[in-house]
């Protein structure tokens, strides 16, 4: 007799999912619809065979232990004959009774399926996160194969009724046991659940009725967008099999820094340093916004660390344009470490002029304006 490991190519102390990866590899070689070579059939049952004893622990450990002869007249082990045929081969690829898996979903999917959704990242500069634009990228997706019109059969030929399943895409399997009879349902391993063989794929696409391509897009990025936002481009995603819409593509933006800008959802804040004189005196000062280079008034009197507003100069409400945010811009006032003697004598004389008190001198109000003498 045989020995049923070296049957389907495993070691003896192979697990559950290595005999299922060798058993399913060896069922589509010697499929009779796929493999007309003279004892394939025949070959065919000997893998199913072997799978069926080594599937099972409590089955595999009898074998193990006797060999073939301790399978036979088993409690609980069905003879070929009860067992309706190749379809109950596959015990193991059953996932549950009444043909649905743990999970609750049916198992065949012979119908259209929905294709996959696609992710794609894009980085933007910072302004035009602000005010948007239109973006041309490549993304490689699944379309349908334009040699088969999404069939997987060579032209000229199509797809076969699936032997095993009967063009069902489910296989049964009525197991007796002390408790009454019970029957399981599961995906067919040797069609997949398509009910179908295609015994002469298309060459285009090695049978699978779509193929990979690169195909050039033009996004629009609406104004306002932030690094987070998720675009959604309807129907660019990977195309359905047999004939299921296709997926959707989602674009997920990443805005990159901008060295004097800095952002907080619709508001840009900015710093500018200003020195005491203009401060004090006030001024006007050029700045830079997303707008361009803006004249940016310094009230006089102005102390360090103010704020100063410019409204309507920050980001775009997202899907709402019209509406901007302010532009916020912190003001630094740089005081001198070092004077010359006349401006020393300038601020004494100036000084001289005031009196409160917290400043009773001169040195005093130096002291104050510039935190040391010099």
């Amino acid at each position: 007799m045989a020995d049923f490991y070296q049957i389907l190519g495993v070691s003896r102390d192979a697990d559950a999912d290595t005999l299922k990866r060798a058993y399913r590899k060896l069922a589509r070689q010697y499929h009779p619809d796929v493999n007309k070579e003279p004892g394939a059939e025949d070959k065919f049952k000997e893998i199913g065979k072997a799978y069926e004893a080594l599937a099972d622990p409590e089955t595999r450990a009898r074998y193990d232990q006797f060999g073939e002869a301790g399978l036979g007249g088993a409690a609980g082990m069905p003879d070929m004959g009860d067992m309706g045929g190749f379809a109950d081969l596959f015990e193991t690829f059953f996932n549950g009774f009444g043909g649905q898996n743990p999970q609750g979903g049916r198992t065949q999917r012979r119908g259209p399926q929905q294709g996959d959704d696609l992710r794609y990242d894009l980085n933007i500069d910072f302004k035009d996160a602000i005010f948007g634009q239109q973006r041309e990228i490549k993304i490689p997706h699944l379309e349908t194969c334009e040699v088969c019109r999404g069939t997987g059969a060579k032209p000229g030929t199509g797809p076969k009724t699936c032997s095993t399943c009967g063009g069902s895409g489910q296989v049964r399997r009525a197991t007796r046991t002390p408790f009454g009879n019970f029957t399981q349902v599961a995906e067919c391993p040797s069609c997949n659940g398509a009910g179908q063989i295609i015994a002469d794929p298309c060459v285009a696409c090695g049978g699978n009725g779509v193929k990979q391509v690169r195909k050039k897009l033009r996004i629009n990025i609406p104004s306002g967008v932030d690094t987070g936002t998720k675009l959604r481009v309807s129907g660019e995603g990977n195309v359905g099999l047999k004939g299921g819409p296709p997926g959707d593509l989602y674009v997920f933006i990443k805005v990159k820094n901008d060295s004097k800008l800095k952002r907080d959802g619709v508001t840009i804040y900015s710093e500018i340093t200003v020195s005491y004189l203009q401060a004090i005196l006030g001024d006007t000062v050029k700045i830079t916004t997303v707008d361009g280079d803006v004249n940016l008034k310094i009230p006089s009197g102005t102390q360090p660390n103010t704020t100063l507003s410019l409204e309507n100069k920050g980001v775009p409400r997202l899907g709402n344009p019209v509406a901007r945010g302010n532009h916020e811009v912190l003001v630094k006032v740089k005081l001198p470490t070092r004077i010359t003697e006349s401006e020393r004598n300038l601020l004494e004389g100036l000084a001289s002029q005031y009196s409160d008190k917290n400043i009773n001198s001169s040195s005093g109000l130096f002291s104050k304006l510039f935190g040391k003498e010099s």
